[in-house]
């Protein structure tokens, strides 16, 4: 089986992942700058959220590129959208992703530029989800929105036990509340028995130590679910 390059094209960076099979070779991050760096593949599966420019660097490459687009259903995934082309092509494969791994109850949450918090019943249904600013989109609002507050630094202090008592641990802490009690707030309203949750995207590791809810940090969510295209492999996990 010849390597396949799938390709997530986000708002902040392109994160790639070398597939043969069911294992990763190699996987990575760049700018769009820097897509010439890319390892070369016999084809390309990819999704992109980051316009027409990022689409045809892609399209550039040498090698024929399949674009990944939602549908109403596909590898176990059923789309819970009242249009379901309007699903975003990042969350849909981070739901396919997700029920690749996990056969369960899950919340796939993504924690990007913008943080989505998506509902996936035990048969694949998506029943939908929420679409937040991201941590540091809430930090920059608030700087670029008002006249005394900044946008870098801070620490998190816990609302229960250590208030912030300083702007900068304030703003931190604030964004990261909000960002803890969306997901909370859906894991006890999403209509599902006992969630699991699946936490992905570049400001994960920030969110998960103080996510005290059962859920798995996983490196690249939408690379799982682009991985599962090419060969067809849309399996459950158990």
């Amino acid at each position: 089986m010849t390597p396949v390059l799938c390709i997530d094209s986000g708002n902040t960076r392109l994160k790639w992942g070398l597939r043969q099979g069911d294992a990763w070779l190699d996987r990575g991050a760049l700018s769009l700058a820097e897509i010439g760096r890319l390892p070369g593949a016999d084809r390309i599966v990819a999704c992109n959220v980051a316009g027409e420019q990022a689409r045809r660097a892609i399209e550039s490459l040498p090698s024929p590129v399949t674009w990944v687009r939602a549908q109403a259903e596909q590898c176990g995934v059923r789309n819970g959208y009242e249009r379901p082309e309007q699903l975003g092509t990042d969350r849909w494969c981070a739901l396919i992703g997700a029920r690749a791994l996990f056969a369960g109850p899950a919340l796939v949450v993504m924690c990007g530029t913008a943080t989505t918090i998506d509902v996936l019943d035990a048969d694949g249904m998506h029943k939908g989800g929420l679409i937040l600013p991201g941590l540091d989109m809430m930090r920059a609002s608030l700087a670029a929105g008002t006249a005394d507050l900044p946008a870098a630094g801070g620490e998190w202090r816990d609302p229960l036990a250590n208030i912030a008592t300083n702007t900068l641990d304030a703003i931190a802490s604030g964004c990261l509340a909000a960002t803890l009690g969306a997901i909370r707030e859906m894991a006890r309203r999403g209509g599902l028995p006992p969630i699991f949750i699946l936490l992905s995207g570049g400001a994960a590791a920030a969110v998960s130590p103080h996510l005290a809810l059962p859920h798995r940090v996983v490196d690249n969510l939408v690379l799982e679910g682009l991985a599962r295209y090419p060969a067809g492999q849309c399996g459950v996990a158990l």
